[in-house]
């Protein structure tokens, strides 16, 4: 029999003002992504409130709850899902149970608000989109990039022309993550992440691309193991072609010594420079002229975002991150890592042993 707990909030510190109106939000993961990135935000943001958790370890679900000041919590995500206490659903798991965890969500009539990638493979992304759009119900996804004041910034410059035309688009990504000791992470096992850390980390800036410069069009890309003892990709390159005509390249190295991560949008009179994880001003360089813009990200990362989605279900304005922008990025995606797997069309993480470009033994 399911149980729901309702939490001692007597030691509980509060964590700042919150509505009870509005959409009452359940969180299915409790885990460190919602810690601080995201789930204080539900409360934080007016109309919205942290309504339940659940995480299949109830000691951990229920010191969550304390620590958050959320009234219940559950190890059950089908209790969250049907409890009339809960309006939205946010999915914070490992990427291998979204789209179970999406139909479950859409089948009750609720929104759902995804963690990126939304899913394994185009396939699973499609299957989520359908599923909503067909029972008329909003899926989010949290690319929340798209809601933080620097990239805001550098879409306004690059859609007012203050580089020109925009002709092309350049990124690079490098990091010693193949060295990383301990126990695999599940974002390096397919079955759980859908790939490597090109999945995990590279969707945020596909999907910051697409966002600042519109749809990637033309995509062709390669992907390696060439450092790594793991079975997924550790090395990533593609091109693109961009809405404007120009053309764009994108690469992603983790198994190099040094780090180094930079997107540089180029103009026919200048050119913006951003990073995607990085905190750095955005940076518009035109003839000898610099200027910076100093937008630095808030605490809770994803609330700017969150804001959004709340208005969005309020009838007060668009999220700019939905299942369909989403669903573009698992698609460029899948286009850039088909050789390397053998496919992806097809659950490729149940045959390793066909993937053409597995490191040997």
């Amino acid at each position: 029999m399911t149980t729901l707990h309702q939490t001692d909030l007597s030691g509980a510190a509060p964590i700042g003002p919150k509505s009870h109106l509005g959409i009452k939000w359940g969180i299915i993961g409790c885990g460190n992504v919602t810690e601080v990135k995201s789930g204080p935000g539900f409360s934080r943001t007016p109309g919205s409130t942290l309504a339940m958790v659940m995480r299949r370890d109830g000691r951990l679900a229920e010191d969550y709850a304390k620590r958050h000041g959320v009234p219940r919590w559950t190890t059950d995500a089908d209790a969250l899902i049907a409890d009339a206490g809960v309006d939205a659903v946010y999915v914070a798991t490992p990427v291998g149970s979204h789209l179970e965890y999406a139909l479950k969500v859409c089948a009750a009539g609720k929104p759902c608000y995804m963690e990126k990638p939304m899913a394994r493979n185009a396939t699973e992304a499609e299957a989520m989109v359908s599923a909503f759009r067909m029972a008329g119900v909003s899926l989010f996804v949290a690319y929340y990039r798209r809601g933080l004041p620097r990239f805001l910034k550098a879409r306004e410059l690059v859609a007012s022309g203050v580089i020109g035309k925009l002709t092309g688009v350049s990124y690079r990504c490098a990091s010693p993550a193949f060295a990383l000791p301990g126990e695999l992470p599940w974002r390096l096992k397919a079955e759980e992440s859908g790939g490597g850390l090109f999945m995990d980390i590279g969707c945020h800036t596909l999907d910051v691309i697409d966002f600042i410069a519109g749809p990637l069009q033309a995509v062709q890309g390669a992907a390696a193991n060439v450092a790594s003892k793991h079975w997924v990709e550790d090395s990533v390159v593609m091109s693109f072609r961009l809405e404007s005509g120009g053309l764009g390249t994108a690469s992603w190295n983790f198994a190099s010594a040094q780090s180094e991560e930079v997107i540089v949008f180029s103009g026919t009179v200048g050119r913006i420079t951003i990073s995607t994880f990085g905190q750095e001003p955005v940076k518009l360089e035109r003839g000898t002229e610099t200027e910076c813009f100093d937008l630095p990200n808030p605490v809770n990362i994803q609330q700017p975002l969150i804001e959004t989605i709340v208005n969005h279900l309020l009838g007060n304005g668009a999220c700019a991150s939905t299942g369909e922008t989403a669903l573009r990025t698992s698609r460029v995606m899948d286009t850039v890592l088909d050789g390397y797997y053998g496919g992806r069309a097809d659950a490729f993480w149940e045959r390793p042993e066909s993937w053409p470009a597995r490191p040997r033994p």
